[in-house]
């Protein structure tokens, strides 16, 4: 029973991670270093540390607000905003949609923003490891939208 226990919490942390890391197998972002970038663009290898760490405080955070509730709204709006990040990378690199990856971007603000009320009403903790994922996303949309105006 521990064992399917341990199981069952390392997939709730690490199911963003193995997400990501399957994606990133059919993200074509081979070509980010030939865009005109916006002021403050980092390196390419930049990108996958940074989405790794996220990627994991996502999964603390939702695993730490599960042990306090089986709140549905937090969970659906989780899987949601996971689904729909994990969605980005394809409309940004595959497709180069760039405007509808800033618009995407947006989405996936409001309903981190939404997340993180529903985590403050059952740990804070859960709230606070979302700040990092939340700056990011800021910084995401302003790069996505130079390249867009610079593209």
């Amino acid at each position: 029973m521990k064992f399917k226990s341990i199981i069952k919490n390392g997939l709730t942390i690490f199911l963003p991670l193995i997400l990501g890391g399957i994606c990133s197998i059919f993200i074509q972002a081979k070509e980010y270093q030939s865009f005109n970038k916006p002021p403050l663009s980092p390196p390419g290898i930049v990108f996958p540390i940074v989405w790794s760490i996220l990627y994991i405080l996502m999964g603390v955070s939702f695993y730490l607000s599960k042990r306090k509730t089986n709140d549905d709204k937090i969970s659906s709006t989780y899987y949601l905003g996971l689904a729909i990040n994990l969605i980005w990378p394809f409309i940004f690199f595959n497709f180069n949609l760039y405007l509808l990856g800033a618009i995407w971007i947006v989405l996936i603000i409001m309903l981190l923003i939404k997340l993180m009320i529903l985590y403050f009403k059952v740990n804070k903790v859960s709230t606070y490891l979302q700040i990092p994922y939340l700056l990011w996303l800021c910084f995401a949309l302003y790069l996505n939208i130079g390249v867009f105006i610079l593209n």
